[in-house]
């Protein structure tokens, strides 16, 4: 689908995002007016308060945060395939940012470098950015994407590819990874069991883990629509 690229030239991510603050009630009277604005339609729509909505809140980068970022490259390891994972996380989302931002300005920062994600044009890419900014940050080159023509972006998105221009299609990558044989992801918590994980049950490494598994399933998902084989848990080395 994508031979001309190298694959040592991809990072694969995922990352994990929650509510700013534990619940609704936590916010100021300015914040909780301010969700409330922001979800008036969904309101509207499901019968729901703002305040019932507010689990919600991890998927907008005004209201969310970010507490793990899980990246993978692909190497080679006495003469065959393997899969090096790192992840960046933490309650302190500047620290974690930083070093995740470091990574991508030492190593990823040629024109020959990508992004690879499920819904990393529309989700994750950005989200990171904007929290970047908030933070006073510089963007790294693979984040600073305004003004960019289409084709200087460069992002691999295993949503976009599986759709072939078909825009009004969304597959989950729990469904991608069924159809390819890859292992679910999902086998412990889903994207909308963090939020309660991190704030009720303050279990950062359970989050980690389920961060780890969709980038190693997003690298596997990559590779099966290039036709490679997937590379096996013996050859993944988390570090």
């Amino acid at each position: 689908m994508r031979n001309d690229i190298e694959l040592r030239n991809i990072l694969f991510l995922d990352i994990e995002t929650v509510p700013a603050s534990p619940d609704f009630l936590s916010l100021d009277e300015d914040w909780q007016a301010l969700w409330a604005d922001k979800t008036r339609f969904l309101q509207e729509r499901e019968q729901k308060s703002a305040e019932e909505l507010y689990d919600r809140a991890g998927i907008y980068a005004e209201f969310g945060k970010v507490i793990c970022i899980s990246t993978a490259i692909l190497t080679q390891e006495g003469g065959k395939e393997a899969m090096r994972v790192k992840s960046f996380y933490g309650d302190d989302e500047a620290e974690l940012l930083g070093s995740f931002s470091n990574v991508l300005d030492r190593f990823f920062s040629g024109k020959e470098k990508y992004l690879c994600g499920h819904n990393v044009r529309e989700f994750d890419a950005p989200f990171m950015a904007r929290r970047m900014l908030i933070h006073g940050m510089s963007l790294p080159d693979l984040l600073n994407t305004p003004g960019k023509k289409p084709w200087e972006v460069k992002h691999l998105d295993t949503l976009d590819l599986w759709k072939f221009g078909d825009y009004k299609h969304f597959t989950s990558l729990r469904l991608l990874t069924k159809l390819f044989g890859i292992p679910s992801p999902k086998d412990d918590i889903s994207g909308a069991d963090v939020w309660r994980v991190y704030w009720q049950e303050n279990d950062l490494e359970r989050i980690k883990t389920y961060c780890e598994k969709d980038t190693i399933a997003v690298c596997n998902l990559y590779r099966r629509m290039n036709n490679l084989a997937l590379i096996r848990d013996e050859d993944i080395e988390v570090v």
